[in-house]
């Protein structure tokens, strides 16, 4: 069965994602247990879906129906890989533009960095198959759209990605408030990776210790903190400063 944006039921979700559905995330029941629900759980596995594991309640404010301890939301775009994006990249003569949320996990921060990336001319956003928003109607709004217009990568572990990157020549600029050099510091005219991190975490330690630099913005006022997508879009809005120096010359 089908509601807004989302399937509940076993043999319906199994069918979704047999069918070639892009699923965001599916919520399951705890404790459920039964032959459909250890299909359900090895085309879970196949696919490497996102799967958190829940109170009926919580399933139950999804949906008023029939359930039956299953309930899957669809996203509204194709998510790809970054390593199709990049060759496509390199093969236009662009200098690559990529964007990382780490766990960025608020819903309209995500469609509002997602606004300003594609504004900017981001080539590809890159979000954790576990821990991100979730790609859905309220991230589609708060970007205006723009998430129809900007691929979007989720990969199972950023640490690989980044690696991935940096041997395809990319540098890795993760923002951390705990930096001694500022995002002026930085050369963005370089093919560039911005990662930025969770609002409650910031960047993982993980991708912190093999960045290729580490940046902040200046902060003179008492507030510790910008809110995640005002920082994406200083920092993104710098890149493109710079780029468009290098271009002059």
């Amino acid at each position: 069965m089908k509601n807004e944006g989302g399937i509940f039921g076993l043999r319906p979700v199994i069918e979704a994602i047999e069918a070639g559905k892009t699923i965001d995330k599916i919520f399951i029941q705890k404790g459920l247990q039964g032959e459909i629900f250890s299909e359900l759980r090895k085309l879970v596995t196949e696919y490497e879906i996102p799967v958190s594991y829940v109170p009926v309640e919580k399933l139950n404010r999804f949906t008023g129906k029939n359930h039956q301890g299953v309930y899957a939301f669809i996203s509204p775009i194709e998510f790809d890989s970054i390593e199709n994006v990049l060759p496509q990249v390199w093969e236009q003569g662009k200098t690559p533009f990529i964007l990382i949320l780490d766990r960025v996990s608020d819903v309209r921060n995500f469609g509002a960095i997602a606004r300003t990336a594609e504004c900017v001319g981001v080539d590809a956003i890159i979000i954790p198959a576990k821990g991100s928003a979730s790609v859905n109607a309220d991230a589609i709004k708060t970007s205006t759209g723009a998430l129809f217009n900007i691929p979007v990568c989720k990969e199972t572990n950023l640490v690989n990605v980044v690696r991935y990157l940096q041997s395809s020549g990319i540098s890795i600029f993760s923002a951390s408030e705990k930096s001694a050099e500022y995002i002026y510091d930085a050369d963005f005219s370089v093919p560039t990776a911005i990662v930025m991190g969770s609002e409650e975490d910031g960047v993982s330690d993980s991708i912190i210790k093999i960045s290729d630099k580490i940046i902040k913005l200046p902060m003179a006022g008492q507030t510790a903190s910008l809110n995640v997508s005002v920082a994406a879009g200083a920092i993104l809005y710098e890149a493109v400063r710079q780029r468009m120096i290098a271009d002059l010359f």
